[in-house]
C-alpha cells in the first residue's frame, strides 16, 4: 500500500509564512510528478503547483513569487513553502503524487488534505 500524508497546515496571519510537508510511503518503486492542489469553500479544487522528479516546476499565476515547492527524492517528501500568505490562499491544501509502486503498477495518490486558514 501507498499512503501519502500532508502536514503543516494551521492558522496564520495575512503576511505570514507556512510550509506544507507531503511525505510518501508504503511499496514504492519510483514517484514521478507531485503536485499541490488546494480547495477553497464553494469552489473548485485547483492546481497550486508541480515539480518533476527532475526538479522542473510550475505555478499558478495565484501564487507566483510567493509559494515554492520542492521536493527530497530521498526521503519521497514533497514541500510548500509559502511566504505573503493572503486570506484568499485560505483552503484544504492536498498534495498528489504519480507513483509506481513496487508491482510497477502506477497510480495517482491523494493525501487526505491540511487546512490552512489566513486571517485578515
Amino acid at each position: 500500500q501507498v499512503q501519502l500524508v500532508e502536514s503543516g497546515g494551521g492558522l496564520v496571519q495575512a503576511g505570514g509564512s507556512l510550509r506544507l510537508s507531503c511525505a510518501a510511503s508504503g511499496s514504492i518503486f519510483s514517484i514521478n510528478a507531485m503536485r499541490w492542489y488546494r480547495q477553497a469553500p464553494g469552489k473548485q479544487r485547483e492546481l497550486v503547483a508541480a515539480i518533476t522528479n527532475g526538479g522542473r516546476t510550475n505555478y499558478a499565476d495565484s501564487v507566483k513569487g510567493r509559494f515554492t515547492i520542492s521536493r527530497d527524492n530521498a526521503k519521497n517528501t514533497m514541500y510548500l513553502q509559502m511566504n505573503s500568505l493572503k486570506p484568499e490562499d485560505t483552503a484544504v491544501y492536498y498534495c498528489n503524487a504519480e507513483i509506481q509502486a513496487l508491482s510497477r503498477q502506477s497510480y495517482a495518490y491523494w493525501g487526505q488534505g491540511t487546512q490552512v486558514t489566513v486571517s485578515s
